[in-house]
């Protein structure tokens, strides 16, 4: 599976691609926010798109959101360091596949969400 990593913090993307490369996930490329995820998304094709909420610019939700309107359009998964119930169902009405908290992080959690 083809992952681009979205998320503002160079940390995060760098342990993201650690923990997913380690439990076999191919990731094609990262971003830092809105505008380069969509970017990105369109340039690399990934099958998923592992997308902070907080982001500069368009926010995380808004970017699931564009992302998932159209045909052919890959999973996403929405992390953040915040607890899910904080954002109501903002997760729901993305489009998004599903939410994970950051510090849960794992190529099993993952696949659970996809399935």
């Amino acid at each position: 599976m083809s992952v681009l990593i979205v998320d503002d913090h160079a940390t995060f993307r760098r342990a993201a691609r650690a923990v997913l490369e380690a439990e076999g996930f191919v990731v094609v490329g990262e971003a830092a926010d809105g505008e380069e995820a969509l970017r990105a998304v369109a340039e690399l094709g990934p099958t998923l798109v592992l997308l902070d909420v907080q982001l500069p610019g368009i926010d995380g939700f808004e970017v699931a959101a564009r992302l998932t309107a159209g045909e052919g359009a890959p999973a996403v998964i929405l992390v953040s360091s915040r607890d899910a119930s904080e954002y109501g169902e903002l997760v729901e009405e993305s489009g998004a596949r599903g939410f994970l908290p950051k510090d849960e992080l794992s190529g099993e959690k993952l696949t659970a969400l996809l399935r």
